[in-house]
């Protein structure tokens, strides 16, 4: 059994955005990434799109999705399809968390065509 400690996860920040990287190959986890999102106040992340189905549990705050518009709080859940455009917005005048999972080996497509794999998720 692998245990990724709050305190010693790997943590990366772009802007307003950070992720605690918590299950993934690189820390034992095989089939399955994890990692908690916390996102400014204010903040509007740029679209993209994945390649495999992606999961938000929002733990705090509110989180907007497009492209359907969808406002999120505490204890709900978006549920995004594989490759289906995604963005977020934290509309809200403070932080807001959310816990996301997905499959392992996943790759994210920008808006500009960029192919990337984040680092969160090796």
């Amino acid at each position: 059994m692998a245990v990724v400690r709050a305190s010693e996860s790997p943590t990366f920040d772009l802007p307003g955005v950070r992720f605690s990287a918590y299950a993934a190959p690189s820390r034992g986890c095989q089939e399955l990434c994890t990692w908690q999102i916390t996102v400014e106040p204010g903040h509007e992340a740029p679209p993209h799109t994945i390649d495999r189905d992606e999961t938000f549990l929002v733990l705090s705050g509110r989180l907007r999705f497009t492209p359907d518009g969808a406002e999120l709080g505490p204890g709900d859940v978006a549920i995004v399809p594989a490759g289906e455009p995604i963005a977020l917005t934290n509309p809200g005048p403070d932080e807001a968390t959310a816990y996301v999972a997905i499959a392992a080996g996943f790759t994210a497509t920008t808006a500009e065509g960029d192919r990337l794999q984040p680092p969160w998720a090796h």
